[in-house]
């Protein structure tokens, strides 16, 4: 255990030159270059140091909450190490079982005759539009089935935005998107070996989806922060922006469960859940009247089962009471005299 510990600690600085990690420091650069022009939009004097301050306010940065998801992002990786490996779905069964159910249905057919740049194109938009719709579909279900938004409030407990929010997460929900990633590649992968057999490959740039490196490098940092910065009303239809996520995270309820997508927002458009940045004021994040007090590593572990445990106690009565709506009376009601 001892050494899963010391493997999984040594790992922690390897995020910053990860291209897959959210706080890889191309990402946190190209964060600080896209905050320069809200900065200057912001303020006549300009300065290195009031940028610096700008960039890292203490009443944000030195939060409880912030201080939190710092413990968080060690604490769940550690978490992570001791119990995913051996549970979690992988890839490699998904991708076999699709391709072969492919082949059952519609038989086996020869590789589609397409340049190799060409398969490689549409593997590499494939990965990414199931992993954005997949993202998505978990994230509305977090929100929308009672006993998984009490994991996923963890998240949302949040009193301030900063970009290692990211790891502000209940194991549980964590374990749900390992499964969601295993599903996506496994799909992606089972689809592009029945269609090109073996050619498959994704185009990426340092070990990262292309699309991913871009959305990444684009901002994605921002959407955990308190720098507000807009695409406009024309690319918010289509891109989710840094200041829709932070209105995904307002506590005001005109706000709750909008701007569920993570880098598409078509999804949110055909669902009605997309809000621009345009149509909304000044925000103050939480999760308002939701708000159960993650005030300790503690509770923010312990009370989503207890708070889930509920939820799914009073589904069940609420079925029951349906199924036999007078359930109540006949219980009550005196056995008859014989």
């Amino acid at each position: 255990m001892l050494e899963i510990f010391s493997t999984s600690l040594s790992e922690l600085p390897r995020y910053f030159s990860d291209a897959n990690k959210r706080i890889f420091y191309l990402y946190l650069l190209s964060a600080v270059a896209l905050a320069l022009p809200v900065y200057f939009a912001a303020t006549k004097q300009r300065t290195t140091l009031g940028f610096f301050k700008f960039l890292f306010p203490k009443s944000v940065w030195l939060a409880k909450s912030a201080k939190q998801d710092y413990a968080l992002w060690v604490v769940n990786k550690l978490i992570k190490a001791l119990m995913f490996g051996p549970i979690v779905l992988t890839m490699a069964p998904i991708a076999i079982a699709l391709s072969d159910a492919l082949e059952w249905l519609f038989g086996r057919t020869e590789p589609l005759a397409l340049a190799k740049w060409q398969v490689i194109t549409i593997f590499t938009f494939l990965l990414f539009i199931i992993d954005d719709l997949t993202r998505f579909l978990l994230h509305y279900a977090l929100h929308k089935i009672p006993f998984l938004w009490e994991f996923h409030k963890v998240h949302h407990s949040a009193k301030v935005l900063t970009p290692f929010t990211i790891y502000r997460s209940h194991p549980v929900e964590s374990y749900l998107y390992a499964c969601r990633m295993a599903i996506v590649q496994g799909t992606a992968v089972g689809i592009g070996y029945y269609l090109f057999a073996d050619a498959i490959s994704m185009f990426d740039v340092l070990g990262a989806n292309v699309f991913v490196f871009l959305f990444n490098v684009f901002g994605a940092n921002l959407r955990h922060s308190h720098i507000w910065l807009s695409w406009g009303d024309k690319l918010e239809g289509v891109f989710i922006s840094p200041a829709q996520h932070q209105i995904h995270h307002s506590d005001n309820p005109k706000h709750f469960d909008t701007n569920l997508g993570s880098a598409l927002a078509i999804w949110d458009r055909m669902t009605g859940t997309l809000i621009k940045a345009s149509e909304v004021g000044k925000i103050s994040i939480g999760v308002g009247q939701y708000d159960c007090s993650h005030d300790s590593l503690f509770a923010i572990y312990s009370k989503p089962f207890l708070e889930s445990a509920k939820s799914l106690k009073l589904s069940a009565k609420k079925g029951i009471n349906k199924i036999v709506p007078n359930k109540s009376k006949v219980t009550n009601d005196k056995k008859p005299s014989i």
